[in-house]
């Protein structure tokens, strides 16, 4: 089990976007994915178009018609983007006003199931949703329009660079 940070990516009237960070990492699972594939000759322009996908989500919020289902039918996990592209960056998209960044990658295989490195990417992704849907039920988590608030030692904090341990995974 990895104790896991919810951090604010950006927030916005459409859309507030977060990240996941587990706390042994130095870098949050956006910031990993994208480290991945910058200086990538190959697979840079893909990386591209999905930073402008993002771009634009932030303006204009987290629309189902911008992400690739994915994950199953119970679940949130989708993919960007929706046009052809060997990179793949798996989301949680709760709502059209918060969305999840989480990690990915080179997608070779005809679904991620076929590919322990994206499975396991989804999984992370499935397993926090379940967590924060406990947490809505304890009480401990609220989702409002557009944030996502934890309580921390009986205090409701938005979730922020500063964010405190939410769960575990």
């Amino acid at each position: 089990m990895s104790e896991i940070d919810l951090v604010l990516v950006n927030e916005s009237d459409n859309c507030t976007i977060y990240t996941l960070q587990f706390q042994s990492e130095s870098e949050t699972e956006f910031e990993r994915f994208y480290n991945k594939f910058k200086d990538d000759a190959e697979y840079n322009p893909d990386l591209m178009r999905i930073v402008a996908f993002i771009n634009k989500i932030a303006q204009n919020g987290a629309f189902e018609r911008f992400f690739r289902p994915e994950g199953r039918i119970a679940d949130h996990v989708v993919a960007l983007p929706v046009l052809t592209s060997k990179l793949r960056l798996y989301c949680l998209r709760l709502s059209d006003k918060i969305l999840i960044l989480g990690n990915g990658g080179v997608k070779n295989s005809r679904t991620y199931n076929e590919d322990d490195t994206l499975r396991g990417y989804v999984i992370t992704l499935q397993n926090f949703e379940r967590l924060l849907k406990e947490g809505q039920q304890d009480g401990l988590v609220t989702i409002t329009e557009k944030t996502i608030e934890i309580k921390v030692d009986g205090e409701t904090k938005d979730a922020d660079l500063q964010t405190t341990n939410i769960t575990e995974i």
